[in-house]
């Protein structure tokens, strides 16, 4: 039995079917359930909701190995996300081509987020140290980057600028996430929307084509490898 779906009720193509649409497409929980009672299956939409806290973290972790190489020049933006009433900040990267870089959540706004970020971004394997960082003008990111160089974690090399000209391609992408938050009315836990949004920005990058990912034949056999269901 794969381990990934052992003691689930239903079959692993359904659960994945779920959690990808769901990742992928405006929907709400309760729209899978009744997309699914129209198929003749029964699911209640608490259901779904905990199969993608379980398994959108799985698909962002296994999906880094087939990412291909970003390029040395970042965009570096934050857009909100609100979470049981409250606004947090979604720091996000993209390169010049659009590519993700990473991103991560947080309530606060500061220098501790953005070196998170950072340190982040930095370790995932499918990213070069920046030749070049673009941001806005907050005061909290530029001084993390300068810290972050000091530290020798970032290139010495590295250059900063602030443009929001050309944070124009990042912009557009945090579109692409909200098209799909927005439709959520707004995370009920931190954690659960922490885990969710690790699903979404994973499902944005195999759009991206970033896993040479070019039909949703690719993309469905992509997930079914990433789950080892044959």
């Amino acid at each position: 039995m794969n381990k990934h779906f052992k003691w689930k009720h239903y079959q692993s193509d359904i659960i994945i079917l779920c959690v990808r649409w769901y990742l992928k497409y405006p929907l709400s929980y309760r729209n899978l359930q009744d997309m699914m009672e129209e198929r003749g299956l029964f699911i209640h939409h608490t259901t779904i909701y905990r199969w993608v806290i379980e398994y959108s973290p799985t698909i962002n972790r296994k999906l880094r190995k087939y990412l291909k190489k970003t390029s040395d020049s970042w965009r570096v933006d934050e857009t909100y996300l609100k979470v049981k009433g409250e606004w947090t900040y979604l720091y996000r990267a993209v390169d010049q081509n659009g590519s993700t870089i990473d991103f991560w959540l947080s309530r606060k706004r500061d220098k501790k987020a953005a070196k998170k970020f950072f340190r982040k971004a930095l370790r995932s394997p499918h990213n070069s140290n920046p030749r070049v960082i673009t941001t806005d003008k907050y005061a909290a990111t530029i001084a993390t980057i300068k810290k972050e160089i000091e530290d020798e974690r970032l290139n010495s090399k590295t250059k900063h600028r602030s443009s929001k000209y050309m944070n124009n391609i990042i912009e557009q992408d945090h579109r692409n996430i909200k098209r799909i938050t927005d439709n959520m009315l707004g995370f009920k836990h931190f954690k659960s929307a922490c885990l969710t949004i690790q699903g979404i920005e994973a499902m944005n990058m195999i759009r991206k084509r970033q896993a040479n990912t070019f039909s949703i034949t690719d993309e469905i056999k992509l997930i079914n490898q990433i789950f080892e269901v044959a």
